[in-house]
């Protein structure tokens, strides 16, 4: 019944690691510490926790709850809603979100004023959402790892972005880290 756990750990592992650009420069050289980056989030992370997701979706499950319409409704505003910050997001940082170096300048404009992280306040509001769009036992507990899983893949990359750019100690202490500041 939790088989969905294996590729979804696996893969929120496989990106973890690509928060340790720096360290992996560092020891390997710049090229191969991007490349590094790349290959643990973008061929061997993220797809394999989607894996995860799309098998915790297909796994026979009883519901949490009965989704009523508005229910379903606010999930699906979660989920575009995220789609929208993330899309945001890799806009204003660009080719920096595929191959991270370490010159990379600090983003500080867009959706970056607001927020530090607005890729997983994207993908938080996107786990939101698809728990209330399929409130099962499965999703539910895939949706928890995730939410788990971005808590320390944000305090890891939060390392590794004080190491690489050492102006993101001011940024840092301006800038919300999810949400942006009401007022």
């Amino acid at each position: 019944m939790f088989f969905f756990l294996i590729p979804l750990i696996l893969g929120f592992t496989f990106n973890l690691l690509s928060a340790f650009t720096e360290n992996f420069s560092r020891k390997w050289g710049g090229r191969a510490g991007s490349l590094a980056s790349i290959v643990f989030r973008d061929i061997l992370g993220i797809p394999v926790w989607t894996i995860g997701f799309f098998l915790a979706a297909r796994t026979p499950a009883s519901s949490l709850f009965e989704p009523v319409p508005g229910i379903k409704i606010a999930g699906w505003v979660l989920i575009a809603a995220g789609g929208l910050i993330i899309i945001a997001a890799l806009l204003t940082i660009r080719m920096r979100s595929l191959a991270p170096t370490v010159g990379d300048p600090l983003a500080q404009s867009g959706i970056y004023a607001r927020v530090r992280h607005p890729i997983h306040s994207g993908t938080i509001l996107e786990f939101l959402g698809l728990f209330l769009v399929r409130p099962s036992t499965t999703i539910g507990t895939a949706c928890a790892l995730g939410v788990f899983w971005v808590l320390i893949q944000t305090v890891c990359e939060e390392r590794d972005l004080l190491k690489r750019m050492p102006e993101y100690r001011d940024y840092r202490n301006r800038v919300p880290r999810f949400f942006p500041r009401i007022g």
